[in-house]
């Protein structure tokens, strides 16, 4: 055997794994911890590379080199995780089971060669994630989410729920955050929508931000949140810390799960009421789940306005009845109609993002709230998208357009100082 190709991989694991043990036995882990972490890994490294070069094994200097950075990062990091987490290209690292690892990019998934020794390894990996945030995950806990240090959501589901074993799924955040431009770049909108969208917030409406898994909810709200006034004062409020808001006076909440006894969670609901007490001048909730969407209206409804969110749902009338849904998970017994008249007086606009089927990301509607309509609440289309098909490579055709509506909030904005152009919504395309 010349060369690593010749290793099945099962050879390979098992050489790094007794490798992975021989230095942990040399090292003083002790005396590690209380030294900086690149010296650690400098020092580390010398030892691996020595115990590699000492074993007589089939691999060439790059192998060897190779082998020795795997199982540093077997010690410092996450093990096979380590060069996926540096690829900045990935938006989604997702563990099936041991042997099958898979990673979105651009939005399309796609397998990698990547592996775990096996359950027990990759159990290894979720333990080390969970610990670092004072959680745990065992039969008892099978679920369980958490965060790593550059702020990428983490879940992980184990046996005896998880049944070809356990299961791992990273939502990577980029270290910078996407801005208004290469969202202009990447035709997720056009310089009018973002015109409008700018002034919207400027202009303090209370603006929900709807889509689907992975439609760039969140980032859009990173954005739109880009607008607010350095002076306000701004409450975030969160499942798991995403948002990457630049503003000086911002306070960011998280909710927080139950402990081992199934005590001490602290639920979205009661950080939007307890934001309340904190004098903010706009209050951003990471995306409404459950009963807090009560709350989030009120607060809209009694002075927080220019107050942002996100729900998950396909249009924008789909998220006014999921809205209307959980407020009434809240049990407080409201009838519809005043459900409705709440939601429509509290929300000004629901910008409506997707998807698509070739992995781009579009801003498909941005949507009025007009007020009530007899017993349903009213809305009309100030942008939106119309697709035209697809080309021969699968990349979905369409153009953007102004609808020809003047929104109703447009003297509201010039009220405050954010005048929008008439031109801006004049009926037009735009590739």
């Amino acid at each position: 055997m010349a060369n690593l190709q010749s290793f099945e991989r099962t050879d390979y694991q098992q050489v790094k794994a007794d490798l992975h043990r021989k230095i942990l036995d040399r090292l003083d882990l002790e005396k590690l911890g209380k030294t900086s972490g690149d010296s650690a890994r400098d020092e580390v490294l010398v030892v691996i590379r020595n115990a590699v070069n000492s074993e007589v094994v089939p691999l060439s200097f790059a192998e060897r080199e190779r082998l020795s950075r795997e199982i540093l990062d077997e010690i410092f990091g996450l093990g096979p995780l380590e060069p996926l987490l540096k690829d900045p290209s990935i938006s989604d690292i997702l563990v099936n089971r041991f042997d099958r690892v898979y990673v979105e990019r651009a939005g399309k998934l796609e397998r990698t060669a990547l592996s775990f020794k096996d359950n027990a390894h990759l159990m290894q990996i979720i333990e080390r994630i969970v610990s670092r945030i004072g959680r745990r995950v065992d039969e008892s806990s099978p679920m369980v989410d958490a965060r790593l240090a550059d702020g990428s959501r983490v879940n992980a589901i184990i046996p005896p729920l998880a049944i070809d074993g356990p299961s791992l799924s990273i939502r990577r955040f980029g270290r910078e955050p996407v801005t208004a431009r290469q969202m202009i770049e990447n035709q997720t909108l056009t310089e009018s929508m973002l015109e409008l969208l700018s002034a919207m917030v400027k202009g303090r409406l209370n603006i929900l931000v709807s889509g689907g898994t992975g439609a760039g909810k969140t980032t859009l709200l990173n954005v739109l949140s880009g607008y607010i006034p350095n002076s306000d004062r701004i409450v975030t409020i969160e499942d798991a810390a995403e948002l990457q808001l630049k503003q000086e006076h911002v306070v960011r909440l998280e909710t927080r799960p139950p402990n081992i006894e199934g005590k001490g969670a602290v639920r979205q609901r009661q950080l939007v009421i307890n934001s309340l007490r904190m004098r903010p001048d706009r209050i951003v909730v990471g995306e409404v789940r459950g009963e807090e969407a009560f709350d989030m209206l009120q607060a809209m409804n009694t002075g927080h306005e220019g107050s942002l969110t996100t729900v998950h749902a396909n249009s924008p009338r789909d998220a006014m009845a999921r809205v209307e849904n959980m407020v009434s998970m809240a049990n407080l017994n409201i009838p519809e109609r005043a459900v409705r008249h709440q939601i429509a007086s509290a929300v000004h606009a629901v910008i409506q993002i997707a998807r698509l089927s070739d992995g781009t990301r579009k801003v498909i509607t941005i949507s009025e709230i007009t007020g009530m309509e007899e017993d349903r609440i009213g809305m009309q289309d100030i942008f939106s998208f119309d697709r035209t098909g697809t080309d021969e490579s699968g990349k979905v055709r369409g153009v953007f357009r102004a609808t020809g509506a003047r929104p109703q909030f447009a003297d509201r904005l010039a009220i405050s100082g954010a005048r929008l152009r008439p031109a801006l919504f004049e009926s037009k395309t735009e590739v």
